[in-house]
């Protein structure tokens, strides 16, 4: 901690601060509220200057560098904080945005050498650091103050440490917390790349590539205010109760109007409603309510259909579809005046390739009708029997160019993967109810044949990316006009591996070695060494082809296995949340049950105990905190205080379960532990 002159030294400055903040806060007066769109355009700008005041009200700042540029004659203190704030009178800054080029200095500068260089939109910027400071101010007071480095010190590391385990040590609530004033060297070059990139991270569990990403589309609506929009962002999440987690994180970066959305939910809307899926609660259970082999998993549909074979069959359909779209016949809408099948073929060559197929087929259509209006004249075309006849030969026409729905041409193409409902009585047919590993095909046909409505995305953050197929991210690709993407997730927490990847690389090789980036996060900032240290046992003699968590030293209980000695699950659960709950300081425990019915049971025991819980299931919107039972396969991306694994025997975690098991480990913080009742899973090395 610093002395008694410094924090008294940051107190008064921090008071001036807020002191112009309130001040530029009570300027912005009242609403508009009158009809003027240019004066109602005007007030939507104060508005959103008023948020972010607010937002800079409650912490105007964490960090401070005191920076020397080559050719000044002195230091100036640089306070870098959520949001810009400038001095009204002098309209020299206060606070600067931690998004600006400067302020990557606070992050990657660690002690050591105090020349230092950064790229300004002018170029290179040279100078010497002689300070940087953490400081914590939580509702507008400073609680904290920390010198990571001062001149003349050899590395600023230990000391840095020190305030980040300071914010790591504090208890989780129900929503995920921005990392702004902890951004580590190796996130903050992330959040920094180039957007022209398909960003791909392998991020351990803990690693923060969740709040990385986050933080990434804040940095680039900043750093390309001409090139990107807020509107045209999208992230993918797994579930909606995941969406609900991280729901706080943008606003709070003063970050609005990004569409949150599951694969699945985008899918169905690019769909039309034309298409409903079975429920995700029945796909999860089929794969975590039993044993499931790792023959079964290698085979699965979800697995051969999200193949990049199977994504080049797609692709040979489609072409051959688009070649053979102009039939052999000519076009005659009158004795003797036909149009030959190679003039329309020439034509329809001559519309963009990029095209959607029905898109370019309704051009060449149409450019037939105009063919046929100027060869037959005004006169004839005003003779409405003439008329009559002539556009009844084009209707003909254009039904022998073949209009399909995604479904009917998956149908047509595919007839022994995907069948159509049968109508009942009619030949209408009902609304198609598809698979899940069917939704991306469905919608890579739509795309290729009818584009969508709305425009392209010029940037598409993908959470959990091991869980997707080549074929999920091949039709992400194409609402791009080039790659901008920020893909991560964690391979050793792919427990989805019945249809997403094994290997990152099946998902790069649908980019140019020139558009993809790759980074591996290692350190896991979310739990004690002991628990990252046993969570790495479960995983140990697995292939995975990454690095095992490297865990941050922030020491803490040992992680317990105990055996039920003749108790029941429910009695011996009970006990153990009650002791930590009597602890206090755990805002968030959660009770991860090897399936859903085993956390329904054990909801159901707790409550015969006395304790009240909720209880999570795959269809859950929104996850509340406080004491929760949930499946484990639905706690990945979440994290608790302390977590307890109730049923930890040999016969629910067998070798083909270890992912499963290493995703509950290490959703715990602080504590951990493992029931079982006759064999502790082999899983576990004690």
């Amino acid at each position: 901690m610093a002395s008694d002159i410094v924090v008294q030294e940051e107190r008064q400055r921090l008071n001036e601060v807020l002191a112009q903040i309130r001040s530029q806060l009570a300027a912005i007066g009242p609403r508009y509220t009158g009809n003027d769109v240019a004066e109602q355009v005007i007030d939507d700008l104060r508005q959103e200057r008023k948020k972010r005041l607010e937002v800079s009200e409650r912490e105007p700042y964490f960090g401070r560098l005191d920076f020397q540029e080559d050719g000044h004659p002195a230091p100036a203190a640089l306070y870098i904080g959520k949001s810009g704030v400038n001095d009204e009178s002098t309209q020299k800054p206060l606070v600067i945005d931690w998004r600006a080029p400067v302020s990557s200095l606070f992050y990657s500068f660690s002690g050591g050498n105090p020349a230092v260089e950064y790229i300004s939109p002018e170029g290179p910027i040279q100078g010497i650091v002689s300070l940087k400071r953490n400081l914590l101010v939580r509702q507008g007071s400073l609680q904290r103050v920390v010198d990571s480095y001062t001149e003349g010190q050899e590395s600023g590391e230990a000391v840095a440490d020190e305030f980040l385990l300071h914010r790591l040590g504090e208890s989780k609530d129900n929503k995920l917390r921005d990392i702004v004033s902890t951004i580590q060297q190796e996130q903050d070059a992330i959040i920094r790349t180039e957007k022209n990139k398909a960003l791909f991270i392998q991020g351990v569990a803990g690693s923060g590539k969740t709040t990385v990403a986050l933080h990434r589309l804040a940095y680039l609506l900043y750093q390309y205010q001409d090139k990107v929009r807020a509107d045209r962002m999208m992230i993918l999440a797994p579930n909606r109760m995941f969406l609900d987690y991280i729901s706080g994180v943008l606003p709070e970066l003063g970050v609005g109007d990004i569409r949150q959305t599951t694969f699945a939910e985008w899918a169905l809307e690019l769909l039309g409603g034309s298409v409903a899926l079975r429920s995700s609660s029945d796909t999860l259970a089929r794969w975590f309510e039993r044993k499931v082999t790792e023959e079964e998993k290698e085979e699965s549909a979800g697995r051969r259909k999200g193949s990049r074979r199977f994504l080049a069959r797609l692709e040979e359909a489609l072409d051959l579809a688009e070649r053979h779209l102009v039939p052999e016949e000519p076009f005659s809408p009158e004795p003797g005046l036909v149009l030959r099948a190679e003039q329309i073929r020439a034509w329809l060559s001559e519309e963009p390739a990029g095209e959607p197929i029905m898109k370019r087929r309704e051009r060449l259509l149409n450019r037939l009708k105009r063919w046929m209006e100027i060869q037959l004249g005004k006169a004839r075309w005003s003779d409405k029997t003439i008329r009559s006849r002539a556009t009844a030969k084009w209707k003909a026409y254009a039904e022998k160019l073949p209009s399909l729905s995604a479904a009917e041409f998956y149908a047509k193409h595919f007839p022994e993967e995907f069948a159509l409902p049968k109508g009942k009585g009619s030949s209408k047919r009902k609304r198609t109810i598809a698979a899940p590993e069917d939704l991306p095909v469905l919608a890579y046909i739509h795309l290729r044949l009818y584009g969508a409505d709305e425009a392209m995305y010029d940037h598409i953050v993908i959470d959990e990316a091991q869980d997707y197929s080549p074929l999920q991210l091949a039709v992400l690709k194409l609402r791009q006009r080039a790659p901008s993407m920020t893909v991560l997730g964690d391979l050793q927490q792919g427990i989805h591996d019945y249809a997403g990847i094994r290997r990152w690389q099946e998902l790069m090789e649908l980019f140019a070695q020139s558009q993809t980036a790759y980074y591996e996060l290692d350190r896991s900032y979310r739990s004690t060494t002991e628990i990252i240290e046993f969570a790495n046992k479960v995983l140990a003699g697995m292939d995975g082809g990454v690095k095992p968590a490297q865990p941050v030293f922030r020491s803490g209980d040992p992680v317990e296995t105990v055996a039920l000695a003749g108790r029941s699950r429910g009695d011996a659960a009970a006990e153990t949340l009650r002791q930590w709950r009597g602890e206090g300081g755990f805002a968030t425990i959660a009770v991860l049950c090897r399936t859903a019915e085993a956390s329904e049971r054990m909801h159901a025991e707790l409550r015969e105990q006395g304790i009240e819980a909720d209880l999570l299931t795959a269809d859950l919107q929104a996850y509340g905190g406080g004491l929760t039972v949930v499946p484990v396969y639905l706690s990945k991306g979440l994290e608790f205080d302390a977590v307890l694994i109730p049923d930890a025997d040999e016969s629910a975690y067998g070798p083909a379960d270890a992912k499963l098991l290493y995703v509950g480990c290490t959703r715990a913080l602080h504590r951990l532990k493992l029931l079982y009742e006759d064999r502790l899973t082999s899983l576990v090395v004690v």
